[in-house]
């Protein structure tokens, strides 16, 4: 069975065995058309995700040979079909860690709303776990930028729903260490330091709850000229009323497509493994994009990857 993964370095497996994809041009196009989700992705599109706003003048020669190479390593599971100008990708089966990812961290928000916190745990783990460091390494600066940022939202947020359920379970002193890594990582990151709130105080350690709390504040009104947000401002609340279990109780809902990718997450039960699909990439794909993802710029996806847990 193929495997395709971006979750980590881009890469093509079958049967246990990962295929050669010779070279970050090739790994870039399996990845765009991955998640282009069977949709045509133009040749001046893939022109840009690989050469950047000045292709050569001999792009779309270039990008014939890349999916000809890739073509004869589908063995049949999966084709790369020329449609008018431009290209995509069907598969007929195999696995795509993305979209098993995006399945279970829905599994995992179902659970952590009805307060199942045991099987939000299980199944946030085994999605986390798929990641085998920061997303789509060895790509193109252009196609990184692009969706790169949505994709690492998508894990911080599938992480901070994991710690909601651990904390829910008491896990609160053995999560501190773990959280104050992160709130160090991550400092305007309002909904972790609110996380590190409940634990700091579920730990009787209420005055570091608090200074955690005037620390974010401090960070935020510094950086941003902005005061803390609902998740923070709540968590404040709920450790003054001694009911910190409020905090933990929301889980927070997944970006439905890598920034940049501009349509919503359409959920369906394709030929590659997992019922969730993400949807074309709306500034790759001819559409008009509809909404994007609130991570901010990719400078900031860059410092994400530089403080990957």
């Amino acid at each position: 069975m193929l495997e395709f993964r971006i979750l980590g370095p881009v890469e093509l497996w079958s049967d246990n065995s990962e295929l050669p994809l010779n070279g970050k041009k090739q790994r870039t196009m399996l990845a765009a058309l991955l998640l282009a989700d069977e949709q045509v992705l133009p040749d001046y599109r893939l022109g840009e995700v690989l050469w950047g706003k000045n292709p050569p003048d001999t792009y779309q020669a270039q990008i014939y040979t890349y999916a000809s190479r890739l073509r004869h390593h589908l063995d049949g599971q999966a084709e790369i079909v020329r449609k008018g100008a431009g290209y995509l990708l069907r598969a007929v089966s195999g696995r795509f860690d993305y979209r098993e990812f995006q399945a279970l961290c829905a599994a995992g928000r179902t659970a952590l709303r009805e307060r199942d916190f045991r099987e939000a745990t299980r199944v946030l783990q085994e999605a986390l776990a798929l990641w085998r460091g920061p997303t789509l390494t060895d790509v193109t600066e252009q196609l990184m930028e692009t969706a790169g940022p949505g994709i690492e939202e998508a894990r911080m947020e599938a992480l901070e729903n994991r710690i909601s359920a651990d904390l829910a379970l008491g896990g609160h002193e053995e999560l501190t260490p773990e959280l104050v890594a992160l709130v160090g990582a991550h400092p305007l990151r309002e909904r972790l330091r609110a996380q590190l709130m409940v634990a700091l105080y579920l730990s009787n350690r209420q005055a570091d709850a608090f200074a955690a709390y005037h620390a974010g504040q401090r960070h935020l009104q510094e950086e941003l000229g902005v005061d803390p947000g609902p998740a923070l401002r709540h968590a404040y609340q709920a450790i003054l009323t001694g009911e910190p279990e409020a905090v933990w109780h929301e889980p927070a809902d997944l970006p439905a497509h890598p920034r940049g990718y501009g349509t919503p997450l359409a959920v369906r039960r394709g030929p590659l493994a997992g019922p969730d699909q993400l949807t074309i990439p709306g500034r790759l794909v001819v559409r008009a994009p509809r909404q994007e993802s609130r991570l901010g710029a990719g400078t900031r996806f860059g410092k994400a990857r530089r403080c990957y847990p």
